[in-house]
């Protein structure tokens, strides 16, 4: 089959408020470009009505093509299915919330016309979040750049225009706990920012509330550096010189002939050095955790079900 000029991979998780305004400008915007696009949508186990509003919007229109995963398998997994089943040469990575627009499609294809690789959208404003969600963001990016080896672009999201080089290489790499913005980072290439200013949801809830974004945030500290885990040598320099500072300070006591009463000294000292430990022992755990997962060699995730357009439709396909 011919491939495409451009795709558009959208993953979606309780969407239908939003997926019909999605499809129509989405689809307004690529005919301006090209009549040879496919717009890939992946219902990542929504609970309601999502996929019903996919298979109806496919009905009419030849350049949908759908992917029904088997249950909800998180973000940047069903984004990573939408990338495995694209075909574009060029691939526009948007989610269907409409927080991202997709108007500015056009100029970030004409930076891609000139030799750039992947064009990732960098927020100059954020609508519609509270201060908490932006000064946690903002310390996110900031402390993740200092911990990382491969510098990771501010006030970036997934929102990016990627060419068909630079996804078949992020399509190669086998993490199971995938930071995509990160990873894509990583491939180098020449990566060039689009400002712009992002809006706020046109309907339904975010899908990042508090302790998913937490746990966001740890997988993209663990997969993009280690130096978590040299923490536990300062750690240990830090309690050892404690432990040297109370020994002298009780051998002067001794000598001195001051009464040493010691409870309380010792209950700080060892809620100091046991919490301490068990700092140490999560921060390997995750490490050990991620290991032990990417050692099983399970599918990242496991389509239940593609639609697209003149072609079979596949079943039960574990990639």
């Amino acid at each position: 089959m011919s491939r495409p000029v451009l795709s558009v991979v959208a993953p979606c998780y309780n969407e239908e408020g939003v997926l019909s305004e999605f499809h129509q400008r989405v689809t307004a915007v690529c005919r301006q470009l090209t009549d040879q696009y496919e717009i890939v949508l992946v219902n990542d186990g929504s609970r309601d009505r999502t996929w019903a509003c996919m298979t109806a919007l496919a009905a009419t229109d030849p350049h949908l093509v759908l992917v029904n995963l088997s249950r909800n398998h998180g973000h940047q997994l069903a984004l990573t299915a939408g990338l495995s089943v694209c075909r574009g040469e060029r691939v526009l990575i948007i989610d269907a919330d409409l927080q991202d627009p997709p108007e500015i499609l056009e100029p970030m294809m004409a930076i891609m016309d000139q030799g750039v690789d992947v064009v990732y959208g960098q927020r100059r404003k954020r609508q519609g979040e509270t201060a908490f969600k932006l000064v946690t963001a903002s310390a996110f990016y900031r402390i993740l750049n200092k911990l990382s080896d491969t510098p990771i672009p501010r006030d970036t999201g997934d929102f990016r225009l990627v060419s068909r080089r630079a996804l078949d290489v992020l399509q190669a790499m086998p993490e199971r706990h995938r930071f995509i913005r990160g990873m894509v980072s990583w491939i180098g290439f020449r990566q060039e920012p689009f400002l712009y200013d992002r809006a706020a949801r046109l309907a339904g809830e975010t899908k990042y509330p508090f302790l998913r974004m937490l746990r966001f945030s740890i997988d993209a500290i663990t997969a993009f550096s280690t130096r978590p885990l040299v923490l536990a040598i300062w750690l240990a320099m830090a309690t050892a010189l404690f432990g040297v500072g109370m020994l002298a300070w009780a051998l002067y006591s001794w000598i001195m002939g001051i009464t040493v009463t010691g409870w309380t000294t010792m209950i700080c000292a060892m809620s100091l050095l046991s919490s301490g430990q068990l700092l140490m022992l999560g921060i390997m755990g995750e490490y050990l955790g991620r290991l032990y997962e990417q050692s099983k060699g399970r599918p990242l995730f496991v389509i239940e079900r593609i639609v697209r357009p003149g072609e079979p439709v596949g079943q039960d396909q574990a990639v």
